[in-house]
């Protein structure tokens, strides 16, 4: 839905995401390399992970998981699904690759941090301060790439609307949203741009 906030007459969106992927199969699935294909020079990419990298590393249902963090850990694993041995990295690793590569095509990265699931403490919605949301950040921070903070943006907002209205954008247990809360926190990274200092990107969007 982030398209419908820019001038598609003077840029145009493509949303080449997959869901159920981390941030390590959709490279390893083959993913990135088709959408590394189609980046051009002046070109942006805007990236989000993060919910299904805590997965397992190696099983015989998604082997999607990443190692935890923003170091430079790897592990070698058996991938049963892909029928080959790899080299697990971690989040942060993987975010790095993308914003590395990125850079390379002559292109613009950005990094937003996951949007935040629905559960809540105490009448706050939890946040990802301390594990995804600072991991992103961290990468962003090493590889001197712009951040938005998304995770923070929307939570802050469930606050206030609060719990039961955010409820109605949650129909169905787990972490997907339905097409009212995806608008909601397509509005937010355009807020997020928006708040950013000298973006270019701003200049595309409808006023």
């Amino acid at each position: 839905f982030i398209g419908e906030s820019f001038d598609t007459v003077r840029i145009s969106v493509k949303n080449l995401a997959m869901g159920g992927t981390s941030s390590r199969t959709f490279i390893t699935g083959g993913l990135w390399t088709k959408v590394l294909a189609q980046v051009q020079p002046g070109d942006y990419v805007i990236m989000q992970f993060g919910h299904n990298d805590g997965g397992p590393y190696a099983d015989t249902a998604r082997s999607r998981g990443s190692i935890k963090g923003n170091g430079e850990d790897s592990l070698v694993i058996n991938n049963l699904l892909l029928k080959r041995m790899e080299t697990v990295h971690t989040y942060g690793w993987y975010l790095r690759k993308y914003v590395t590569e990125t850079k390379a095509k002559g292109a613009t990265p950005m990094i937003c941090s996951l949007i935040p699931r629905n559960t809540w403490k105490e009448g706050k919605v939890a946040r990802s301060d301390n594990d995804y949301g600072k991991w992103a950040k961290e990468a962003a921070e090493m590889t001197n790439t712009t951040f938005i903070p998304l995770n923070t943006l929307i939570a802050d907002k469930y606050d206030v609307i609060g719990m039961d209205s955010v409820q109605k954008f949650f129909p169905q247990p787990g972490p997907h949203t339905n097409a009212a809360g995806a608008i909601f926190n397509a509005h937010c990274v355009v807020d997020g741009l928006r708040g950013l200092k000298d973006c270019p990107l701003v200049k595309y969007l409808k006023k």
